[in-house]
């Protein structure tokens, strides 16, 4: 049986009472049985890099994407980021676009965003896996509920963080943020179809930074 990913002791701690639940049981032998019979991305042992890049200490922001990347060699576990040689993404290539009017930061030659998230930027899709060549193929799974309660998580800490919701999946999100001490912040996806709708010029980057900032949280380096 296929082994996913060992999870980071301090999100195992805080997900513990999922990992029991009959959801989570269920997903577990869906997703073994995916690897099994299909090609499935990311590889089984990234599966849960975003949770292992930035324990729940860590977190500052959120970004919520959907589900992985499905193509031969992109998904690596953190949502809009892709593996260095492979060709950036278009919904990728418009957030760098905003990243340039909004902070200046010069345009990156790859989608490799590990360096948000060592710093802080938990990049969570709401769905972990996916078959090869077939968008949104694992939802419905459990995934949901599962990431739910790491939104969750999120929510209850003590301590200003900021949430960046893009596009309606991210905003079906909102209804788990209740603590007055984070801030939210909504634009359409970034994505080709969408970007024009209010993503460029959201300036999400800057109010992150200086949120964090305001409250003495060292801000985001976003450039790569």
């Amino acid at each position: 049986m296929i082994e996913l990913q060992e999870i980071d002791s301090q999100w195992q701690e805080a997900l513990k009472e999922e990992f029991h639940k009959d959801y989570f049981q269920s997903l577990m032998e869906k997703v073994a049985d995916a690897y099994e019979n299909n090609q499935v991305f990311p590889p089984a042992n990234e599966v849960y890099n975003a949770l292992n890049l930035t324990p729940l200490s860590d977190v500052k922001a959120v970004i919520i994407g959907q589900d992985p990347y499905h193509d031969v060699g992109q998904a690596h576990g953190l949502c809009f980021s892709v593996k260095p040689g492979v060709k950036v993404p278009p919904s990728l290539v418009n957030i760098y676009k905003e990243l340039q009017d909004d902070l200046g930061c010069s345009i990156p030659e790859d989608g490799y965003l590990v360096k948000w998230a060592e710093q802080g930027v938990l990049m969570l899709n709401t769905v972990l896996t996916v078959n090869a060549h077939d968008a949104n193929s694992h939802k419905g799974f459990g995934w949901e509920k599962f990431t739910d309660a790491i939104i969750r998580k999120v929510n209850e800490q003590d301590r200003p963080i900021v949430f960046l919701l893009w596009g309606a999946p991210a905003q079906k999100k909102k209804k788990l943020l209740n603590n007055p001490k984070h801030l939210i912040l909504e634009a359409p996806h970034p994505s080709p179809l969408s970007v024009y709708r209010g993503f460029w010029g959201c300036k999400h980057f800057s109010k992150t930074n200086d949120f964090l900032v305001k409250n003495g949280i060292e801000p985001i380096d976003w450039q790569l």
